[in-house]
């Protein structure tokens, strides 16, 4: 009854659909970790990745100047500056 008389109601829920697709999609592709160490590193990878994006900060540059800095030996008591949201790009 409620969907003929208000016409603001979708006739599907495609778009919520669209939205939690890659939700998914993640979850099934952590499923075939072959460790449980394997599907924690795809956990952290697919955080960082995701609040990158959320961040508005390009996820392969991050990721690459990150790498980068841990390989020309990033102090470890600077950790703090790794994060997305505290990650400045190298000059």
């Amino acid at each position: 009854g409620r969907l003929l008389c208000d016409s603001r109601i979708e006739l599907d829920n495609n778009p919520v659909e669209r939205s939690i697709r890659p939700i998914a999609l993640n979850r099934k592709n952590a499923l075939c970790a072959g460790h449980d160490a394997d599907a924690q590193n795809w956990a952290i990878i697919a955080s960082l990745i995701k609040t990158c994006k959320h961040t508005a900060i390009e996820p392969d540059s991050y990721l690459s100047g990150v790498l980068t800095a841990s390989a020309s030996g990033h102090k470890h008591a600077d950790i703090q500056d790794l994060p997305p949201k505290n990650y400045a790009a190298p000059a």
